[in-house]
């Protein structure tokens, strides 16, 4: 039995729970005792940890506020975590808990940290004065604190391109990643709908593609209404978040079916022929993978993280980011396609199996960690 302890950071405990579990459950297997590390209330989530072997702690932060004073809170909070668990290992990624994850344990003398860059976002690919001194900031707090990092690991080629380019961190100290996986026992094919169906899952925000998915959605009812549009997903506090009124608009019409957040999203990939992620940019996203493991083909757009799990014309089709209209085509296209569908669906549960399996991925972290 292994006695060292791994502590896994992030600043969305949900995302702990449902991006992290099988990595988690991975390092159980080995032997560590692990520590889950979230902002949301220890009562809330303590059962539900425990409940897999794993011991969960809360810390403060707010994922996106940018006061300083805040943000020293932050480090204080996993600093006092890391005194009471001594962990042995750190794997941290978001971006607050990156740079003060790792700037903790440097203080705390702990050189085993291995941040997650698990997509860059709206910060490092928007414009505007404000934005600008935003990523200044954040590219200097990362640079500080990547340097006490023993790998940086990414989920796509261009985030790490970036970072490199960009003198963020060394060539040398980077890692690639196939995302975060996805359980190919889990997520498993089933039928297609009689009637075609497209289906989004995501946190309602802008730069998800959100807005053009539902002005898509109102278009392809309008020309065939029998077609049906699902949305599975948050609301959330992002900026760019998209507010309940908005959607409610695009409800109220007719043009889409929501089904708000859910624990299991497989009944509604099941529904559906057809998943669309028009994203500006991702890491990896698992949603896609979630899909292309159940035999769906893809819609995503040509951007970072997205571009890496389509093959265009393959196992989906490719899109250029905030366009409505080819969003639109992409889709009267599938539907005037079924076969085509089934054919992709198929591509993309192969793709999934051989390159995204959670099996593969998790023995990629614990190389890259030295489990």
């Amino acid at each position: 039995m292994n006695s060292q302890t791994i502590m896994v950071l992030s600043c969305h405990t949900h995302s702990l729970f449902w991006f992290r579990i099988d990595m988690m459950k991975s390092f159980l297997d080995k032997g560590y005792r692990v520590i889950a590390v979230g902002q949301e209330p220890e009562a809330d989530w303590e059962k539900k940890f425990s409940e897999m072997g794993i011991r969960y702690r809360q810390l403060y932060a707010e994922r996106n506020g940018t006061n300083p004073i805040k943000d020293l809170k932050t480090l204080k909070s996993i600093r006092k975590i890391i005194d009471e668990e001594k962990p042995d290992k750190i794997f941290c990624y978001q971006a607050k808990t990156v740079i003060y994850g790792c700037l903790a344990a440097h203080s705390r003398k702990i050189d085993e940290v291995y941040p997650l860059i698990a997509g860059l976002g709206s910060v490092f690919r928007g414009s505007g004065l404000k934005n600008q001194v935003i990523r200044k900031i954040l590219k200097t707090e990362y640079r500080t604190a990547l340097k006490h990092a023993q790998a940086v690991i990414f989920q796509n080629p261009d985030d790490m391109g970036c970072f490199v380019d960009q003198r963020i961190v060394s060539k040398e100290k980077c890692r690639m990643i196939n995302g975060s996986g996805v359980d190919t026992a889990k997520f498993i094919p089933t039928a297609l709908p009689e009637v075609p169906a497209f289906l989004m899952i995501t946190r309602l925000i802008r730069d998800k593609g959100v807005q053009e998915y539902l002005d898509a959605c109102r278009a392809i009812k309008k020309k065939f209404p029998a077609v049906r549009c699902l949305l599975v997903g948050p609301f959330d506090t992002n900026p760019s978040a998209i507010q309940p009124q908005e959607l409610q608009k695009y409800i109220d019409d007719g043009s889409v079916e929501y089904f708000g957040e859910q624990s299991d999203v497989r009944p509604y990939l099941e529904q559906a022929s057809v998943f669309v992620l028009p994203s500006y940019h991702e890491g990896t996203p698992k949603t896609v993978l979630e899909a292309m493991a159940c035999g769906r083909a893809v819609i995503t757009t040509d951007a970072p993280g997205c571009r890496e799990t389509v093959e265009d014309s393959v196992n989906g089709l490719l899109i250029p980011i905030k366009d409505t209209e080819a969003l639109v085509s992409a889709m009267e296209q599938l539907i005037n396609n079924i076969p085509l569908c089934e054919q992709m669906g198929a591509e993309g549960r192969k793709i999934a199996v051989e390159k995204y399996d959670v099996n593969r991925v998790n023995a990629d972290i614990a190389n890259i960690m030295k489990l």
